[in-house]
């Protein structure tokens, strides 16, 4: 089994424990996990990075959370550490750990990646919100009491929840992802 895959399925047991102790039975394999996972690597084929970092930090990106370790606001500093821990028990190179590293630490936003791999983790998993609309819905309205808001504040209120995210990309990607942007928002707000 390729480095890779060992990861893939550490990752997709710790979402199941997970899942079996969250109240709201999130899955964050099938909710969030894969769709970062998918968006980076078409990131790291279109802008020429090295796809086995990229696949392996998408895949630990949120390690930490799922982990339930840390806090959620150092859970790139935890899950770096963690993912750390994890290749090296499949001896994976060192020089290759740091680069994996890098991108959780800095996966948070596109404009802190620090190079073209944490880059491709960081904007995919700012897509990923957008490959899964009922997910990024779902994490709007658990902030926000909609109970007597009218349409039109409410329609404002996601504009700038979806705008925020979409303003973390990079410059690079936002000038790629523009297209979808406006279409998930036509559909989404009814502009």
């Amino acid at each position: 089994m390729c480095i890779t895959d060992q990861v893939k399925s550490e990752v997709m047991l710790l979402s199941g424990q997970f899942m079996a102790q969250a109240e709201d039975r999130y899955n964050f394999w099938d909710e969030h996990i894969k769709y970062v996972v998918r968006e980076a690597l078409i990131l790291a084929k279109k802008y020429d990075a090295d796809a086995e970092i990229v696949e392996l930090a998408a895949t630990m990106h949120d390690v930490a959370l799922i982990a339930k370790a840390g806090t959620r606001g150092d859970h790139h500093i935890t899950g770096a550490e963690m993912a750390e821990a994890i290749l090296q028990k499949y001896n994976y190179p060192q020089e290759k750990i740091e680069k994996v590293k890098k991108c959780v630490l800095n996966h948070r936003s596109g404009k802190n990646a620090t190079d073209i791999e944490a880059l491709c983790v960081a904007d995919a998993d700012i897509l990923a919100h957008f490959d899964n609309v009922p997910m990024l819905l779902n994490r709007f309205f658990i902030g926000n009491d909609i109970s007597n808001m009218t349409l039109p504040a409410l329609r404002s209120k996601l504009k700038a929840f979806f705008d925020h995210d979409y303003n973390d990309l990079s410059e690079r990607t936002r000038q790629e992802f523009g297209g979808r942007y406006a279409l998930i928002c036509r559909i989404v707000l009814g502009q």
